[in-house]
């Protein structure tokens, strides 16, 4: 079974809006330093593309986190795979993820986050599926708002395939 790929947001329009994001997240921080957490593993293409049209000054850990596995819809069971290296307590933080989709892990972490006292907490995604919100999650700054399609690419994955592909892809099964 092969599968296909269906470009739903081209390349150039994922960077031309992770450039506005930036820009926006940039005046909203001006004169702070922001200390990103980066959600592993699929937020790392956006969280470096975002960081690095930053303007403003930049720390960045490391969070890992799963509801997955390898399947394509969340098993709602959410464990912390790799905590973050460094305390947070009074920083102005800003959590990268790939995407939002029933909330389940996200509502979790920023709880989990909260309680570790940073300055601000905030929370940036590139992708946001509304349609499949289970939990309430309050998102500060969202790149694209997507229907509910299974996808892949800048970053996320289908069994960890699909990762590197520069664009935003539906998977479709062929047989």
């Amino acid at each position: 079974m092969a599968d296909k790929i269906r470009v739903m947001l081209s390349e150039e329009e994922v960077d031309k809006r992770i450039r506005e994001m930036a820009s926006q997240i940039s005046a909203d921080y001006e004169g702070k330093e922001v200390h990103v957490i980066c959600i592993l593993k699929g937020s790392v293409y956006f969280c470096s593309e975002l960081t690095k049209r930053m303007t403003v000054p930049v720390t960045v850990d490391f969070m890992s986190c799963s509801s997955y596995g390898n399947d394509t819809i969340s098993s709602g069971n959410v464990k912390i795979v790799k905590d973050l290296d460094e305390s947070i307590e009074g920083k102005d933080v800003l959590v990268i993820e790939d995407i939002i989709d029933t909330g389940r892990t996200l509502s979790c972490l920023m709880e989990l986050l909260k309680d570790r006292h940073p300055s601000s907490l905030a929370l940036c995604t590139l992708l946001d599926k509304p349609d499949r919100r289970l939990n309430e999650v309050e998102v500060d700054y969202t790149g694209f708002q997507i229907p509910d399609e299974f996808v892949v690419g800048y970053g996320l994955d289908y069994a960890q395939k699909y990762r590197n592909l520069p664009y935003i892809g539906v998977v479709e099964k062929e047989d």
